[in-house]
């Protein structure tokens, strides 16, 4: 019994230094305005109405400003995080 649960905790430490170890590697392809992400790094103009799938998503009208504060780098350059 006690070697099952020693386990369990070993399968447990695994997995949350997987989950760390992704998302350092996610923070590495962030690009922000500075270290916490909170000084918007451009203001943008949408140029085409978007409705996202959930809301997660920023929806926004075609010539709405929106403040950009942090933009991924790599296979994701087109998500971007903003207001």
């Amino acid at each position: 019994m006690s070697r099952i649960l020693d386990q369990r905790v070993l399968l447990l430490v695994i997995s949350f230094l997987t989950s760390l170890q992704s998302t350092k590697v996610l923070s590495a392809w962030k690009k922000c305005g500075d270290r916490e992400c909170e000084t918007a790094m451009s203001r943008v103009q949408a140029t085409t109405d978007y409705s996202g799938p959930d809301c997660r998503y920023l929806n926004f009208k075609t010539g709405e400003e929106i403040m950009v504060y942090s933009k991924l780098s790599r296979k994701n350059e087109n998500l971007w995080t903003g207001s």
